[in-house]
């Protein structure tokens, strides 16, 4: 689970984590929401991004992130075939826990790994993805933080 395109970093991290296994994803990306601005502001306030908080609104939410989130998972998922593994994937508008419970039993996956930026607030409330999804999804569940490029 993504939110937002993976960086060649983040791809030779995920793709290196079983050695000479081969090894496939299913990405789920879910679009900014207007929902999380606020938390993304006290994120950015908790970092020292203060000039990231002040732009936070400028950021494209809802119907105009689709689009965005539609490329950078579209790049992802070609990232992640040019390393050799097999990858599909799907965006995420509602309810990104119950989808992402239905992936993890129809595909039986061996794990989850939730890959995005840090969320202090969240994390600290344990209503951040990878908190959330391990009592959800029933497999072991890999929090990573993603790298910029």
């Amino acid at each position: 689970m993504i939110e937002k395109s993976l960086s060649s970093v983040d791809v030779e991290f995920v793709t290196s984590l079983h050695g000479d296994e081969a090894v496939s994803f299913v990405v789920l990306m879910q679009p900014r929401g207007d929902q999380d601005r606020l938390l993304r502001a006290l994120d950015d306030v908790a970092l020292g991004e203060l000039e990231d908080a002040v732009h936070e609104g400028d950021e494209p939410e809802g119907e105009d992130a689709t689009g965005p989130a539609r490329l950078g998972l579209e790049h992802s998922l070609k990232s992640l075939r040019d390393a050799g593994c097999e990858a599909i994937g799907q965006l995420v508008e509602d309810h990104p826990m119950s989808v992402l419970k239905s992936v993890a039993e129809e595909t039986h996956a061996d794990e989850v790994i939730v890959l995005t930026a840090p969320h202090y607030v969240e994390e600290f409330f344990h209503r951040d993805w990878a908190s959330r999804a391990r009592h959800k999804v029933g497999v072991p569940v890999l929090k990573l933080y993603a790298h910029s490029e």
